[in-house]
């Protein structure tokens, strides 16, 4: 299988299903972000997290995978059995976001991003992951989608916070609060 197709030069792209829409539909855009977010926890997996964290998005990119191929799909036109998003992978991050939580000192204040690169990669795949979910939700309003979808996505930018939370702890870097001027 070839990268290039030649397909797309035109600005079109094939959903699964074969459609073509334009590259800027807000379905590609949905799932483009999704991809860029799997990208940015990829970044974060390669740093020095520790190995029970490394297994964590591992399990989180894998879904990041199913959630784009869901968002690739044509839901009027495609046949191709794909992977599902289920509750238990929700779960999974609140289990996840309670474990660290208990080890982190309660917040009183807002956080400033960053203090460390590992820290600040976390914020960035937190943006990065609510945009997805900004547009996925638009994209829902016209195409409705599987519920899980829009839940797996605001429960992962809880647990990215979280997790730069934690990582703040296990580095020994100190939150910057945010204290607004008078």
């Amino acid at each position: 299988m070839k990268v290039y197709t030649k397909k797309g030069d035109s600005g079109t792209t094939q959903l699964i299903g074969g459609t073509r829409v334009l590259k800027s539909s807000l379905r590609i855009e949905a799932y483009g972000t999704v991809d860029e977010l799997n990208s940015y926890i990829g970044l974060i997996r390669d740093q020095n997290v520790g190995c029970e964290i490394v297994e964590q998005l591992l399990e989180i990119q894998d879904r990041l995978f199913t959630l784009g191929s869901l968002l690739a799909a044509d839901p009027g036109n495609s046949k191709m059995k794909l992977p599902e998003i289920r509750e238990v992978d929700s779960e999974n991050l609140e289990n996840w976001i309670d474990a660290m939580d208990e080890e982190l000192e309660p917040m009183t204040r807002f956080i400033l991003p960053g203090g460390h690169t590992t820290v600040s990669y976390c914020h960035i795949a937190r943006c990065i992951c609510r945009r997805a979910e900004r547009i996925s939700v638009d994209l829902d309003q016209d195409q409705p989608m599987d519920p899980l979808i829009l839940k797996y996505l605001n429960r992962l930018s809880d647990y990215l916070f979280v997790l730069s939370r934690k990582l703040t702890k296990d580095l020994n870097v100190e939150e910057s609060p945010w204290i607004p001027r008078n």
